[in-house]
């Protein structure tokens, strides 16, 4: 079994990543819930108002620096402890200026930007973030490029569980001092999270590196050399460019697409109340709509990519070193299986949601809107699984321009149904908007892959097979009588969960009887 992890780390990878990825969002749906009935919907609602904020300056200290380092340490391992440290020193220094610049313009962001003044108190101590982010996301960039995620994913698991006991200490301490519990404790929670996932990256590195020269600087070698001019420059400021070039040269565009994006993101986020009062809605019933959304239902359509976001970030180190020498085939491989599986797990997501989705939405938040968003963005996941592995893909073999259009094409047509269809039919509009756009996007993903690479991919495997196999789940799932003894003293969500359990084992048990019938059925022919 050891022997089979380490020839396919891949596979190893994706399954380490979303273990923990359960783990985390498990724990995240307890906090979601505790959260929701805390702070309320609205509270939700101007605590996802500040993340447009965030996921922009996320872009440009951290995300983009990360997915540069991840790509050249993949791709040269002899030079990766000098890609970490360029990396890391260049987005340290740029989250502590955007830490400054969000403190001392917070009040100016919040009325003018978000149109949101609750939003200024938040967004100081939100800015504490930025530089614990950006260690968090250089270390573990440098180690999803050596393909070995263990750290990674057990810093994930951190960041939740310092994040959930943090707002758990604030809020019994504001409840026996008699305080009442705002959204500040959210943002605190997330503040500590983020510093106690830097903390434990950090502290992994220095201790476990395999490599002795660990806390030797890499840039030691001090022999000056000539430059352009004929000046000698001394040789670690010639290393630190030699690798800081390179490095920012794939990190800018990236950079530069991923704040596109984002500041589309943040409009749209912006726009959403301010579309929904057009609507007819108040400012109030607006943020509490907008909360229901984005904090009680999309986690819910969220929570099973778990396993396909996992796949993405092993994806894209192991495609840039099949790149990086030529292995045409295993990249080929490598699309066709994450194509298949991505749609095996959407298709079950549909079959899940539509069912269920009331359920879901009346037991765990007590909020009947929860439920009906569930049930309509059912139908968003398998575009939405397909589009984050085929765009990872993409980023590793370095097509970062071709994501970048495409996320930019998809994102113009959302904001069409936010601006245009929001203050005519409400909410609804932006869900149908929401699985217009990832349709188009997985869909020009695909065609742009297809140009790119020759990988297999037929009918009956992608489509075929998985519907087949989900109306049989859902078949034997209705076998199950309602008023068995054993369900009758058992809550209501936890039956809801140990029936969609059934619809998982039977799906998954179906898709491997084909596998097997497939595979015998090719080892006859051979």
């Amino acid at each position: 079994m050891t022997d089979f992890f380490r020839k396919h780390t891949l596979i190893a990878g994706t399954l380490l990543l979303t273990a923990t990825g359960f783990a985390s969002r498990i724990l995240g749906f307890f906090y979601r819930i505790f959260l929701s009935r805390t702070i309320g919907a609205e509270g939700l609602g101007i605590y996802q108002m500040i993340f447009p904020v965030y996921g922009i300056c996320f872009s440009l200290c951290a995300g983009s620096i990360q997915t540069a380092i991840s790509r050249f340490t993949a791709a040269d391992e002899k030079r990766a402890k000098k890609t970490l440290l360029t990396g890391f020193f260049i987005s340290f220094s740029l989250s502590l200026g955007l830490a400054a610049l969000i403190i001392r313009f917070s009040d100016f962001l919040a009325v003018h930007i978000l149109m949101e003044p609750r939003c200024a108190p938040l967004l100081p101590a939100l800015a504490l973030a930025f530089p614990c982010t950006s260690v968090h996301a250089c270390i573990c960039g440098y180690y999803y490029g050596k393909e070995k995620v263990q750290i990674p994913a057990l810093a994930q698991l951190a960041e939740q569980c310092v994040r959930i006991f943090t707002v758990f200490l604030i809020t019994d301490i504001c409840r026996e001092q008699g305080r009442p519990v705002t959204v500040f404790v959210a943002v605190a929670g997330l503040v500590a999270g983020e510093a106690g996932s830097a903390l434990f990256t950090l502290v992994s590195y220095l201790l476990f590196s395999q490599n002795p020269e660990v806390c030797k600087n890499p840039y030691a070698d001090k022999t000056p050399h000539a430059g352009r001019t004929g000046r000698k420059i001394p040789r670690r400021v010639s290393s630190f460019s030699e690798t800081a070039i390179p490095l920012m040269a794939l990190a800018i565009p990236l950079m530069a697409n991923r704040l596109v994006v984002n500041l589309l993101q943040s409009l749209e986020a912006i726009l959403i109340p301010n579309r929904l009062n057009a609507f007819g809605l108040s400012q109030s019933q607006a943020l509490s709509v907008y909360g229901i959304l984005t904090g009680m239902s999309m986690p819910f359509i969220m929570f099973p990519s778990a396993i396909v976001n996992s796949l993405a970030v092993v994806l894209l180190p192991t495609v840039a070193r099949h790149q990086s020498t030529g292995n045409d085939a295993e990249i080929s491989r490598n699309i066709s299986i994450s194509f298949r599986y991505s749609l095996y797990m959407g298709i079950l997501c549909i079959g899940i949601f539509t069912v269920f989705g009331d359920n879901l939405g009346m037991e765990v938040f007590k909020n009947q809107d929860a439920g009906t968003f569930i049930s309509i963005l059912a139908w968003l996941c398998p575009f939405l699984y397909l589009a984050t592995t085929m765009g990872s893909i993409l980023n590793g073999l370095g097509k970062t321009t071709y994501t970048f259009l495409h996320s930019l094409i998809s994102l113009l047509l959302r904001l069409l149904f936010v601006i245009f269809g929001i203050p005519l039919f409400g909410i609804r509009d932006y869900l149908l908007g929401m699985m217009c756009s990832e349709l188009c996007l997985a869909l020009i993903h695909l065609y742009r892959l297809r140009c790119l690479v020759d990988f297999s991919a037929n009918a009956w495997e992608v489509l075929v097979k998985p519907v087949f196999c989900l109306a049989v789940a859902m078949g034997i799932f209705s076998l199950f009588p309602e008023n068995l003894p054993c369900f009758v003293q058992i809550p209501p969500f936890f039956l809801t969960a140990a029936r969609i359990l059934i619809v998982c084992a039977a799906y998954v048990l179906m898709l491997l009887l084909f596998h097997k019938k497939q595979s015998d059925q090719i080892s006859r022919t051979i």
